[in-house]
């Protein structure tokens, strides 16, 4: 809760339009409470904000050095919540209708090479426990392209073995089945098998991966784990689980998918968001065309 009926009331709202993630909604709670205490600072209600004090209050962010992107957030935020408060008749004008925002360039995703995945996956210690779960995450991750809270989050009922297959709950509730590789398989059946039990001692749990407290494993938690498992690998790089996303679709790609197979698998509503991958791909292969072509 943010302390603010009409910030509550508004991300409600938001959650039953339009079924963002908590995640997002929860960027969206901080932004209007970092703008309340600002505003309030200098003696201005959230509610009553005008266009020159939202202004002044983004240059100042600007001059705290955060990046467009951020700028960016904040104007989506601010411009949705403001449009709501004029929907509801809260407001006669939105104070935000001739705030721009600022045109920041995409930035292309990070993708390790085919190798560096190798490295990656054989970094745990698969004689214990908790290295065999890691394992089955980073194998089960890089082998069907789940979001970090979609892979933290899986349930025991979403895993279909047998059928090879995830039913996976993306964003906004959209379903979406995804096929598990055979190696990805083998290390989920080993980890039930060999780890799973030896974590539980006995107790249950409705999610896949669990941690050695018996709980289900947390993103931040997983982020951790595939940094130091990284760093173990010898990667001379900040990896995230995101990363290992990416690397899915950009192999795919490479390999000779189809871009609208790559759009189902990880769940992209707009085949836009799945062509920057291409783009990924064709530097990967420019690059391999500098290094080994006697003409590169």
């Amino acid at each position: 809760m943010s302390g603010d009926p009409l910030v509550d009331a508004f991300l409600d709202a938001l959650w039953a339009e339009r079924g963002l993630s908590a995640n997002t909604l929860d960027g969206y709670r901080r932004d209007l409470i970092k703008l309340r205490g600002a505003l309030a600072a200098a003696g201005v209600e959230l509610e009553h904000a005008r266009r020159e004090e939202l202004l002044e209050f983004l240059a100042r962010e600007m001059r705290a050095g955060r990046s467009p992107r951020s700028i960016s957030r904040y104007v989506s935020c601010f411009r949705q919540y403001y449009r709501w408060m004029v929907r509801e008749g809260r407001l006669s004008e939105d104070p935000t209708a001739l705030i721009e925002t600022p045109k920041i360039g995409r930035s292309l995703p990070k993708a390790l090479s085919e190798r560096q995945v190798e490295t990656l996956m054989a970094a745990p210690d698969t004689r214990t426990p908790l290295g065999l779960r890691d394992r089955a995450m980073l194998e089960l991750m890089y082998a069907t392209g789940l979001r970090v809270s979609e892979l933290t989050g899986l349930q025991m009922t979403q895993l279909h073995l047998n059928q090879g297959t995830i039913r996976v709950l993306g964003k906004g509730g959209k379903e979406r089945l995804v096929p598990i590789g055979e190696q990805a398989q083998d290390w989920l059946r080993r980890y039930f098998e060999e780890a799973r039990p030896t974590l539980m001692k006995g107790a249950q749990s409705e999610y896949v991966f669990v941690t050695s407290r018996r709980t289900g494993m947390t993103r931040q938690a997983f982020w951790h784990t595939v940094s130091r498992h990284a760093r173990a690998a010898g990667i001379n790089k900040k990896i995230s689980p995101h990363d290992l996303r990416h690397s899915f679709a950009t192999h795919l790609l490479n390999h000779g998918a189809d871009l609208r197979v790559v759009q189902l698998l990880l769940g992209h509503s707009d085949l836009s968001t799945t062509q920057i991958y291409t783009h990924v791909a064709r530097e990967g292969l420019k690059r391999l065309h500098e290094k080994h072509h006697p003409r590169g």
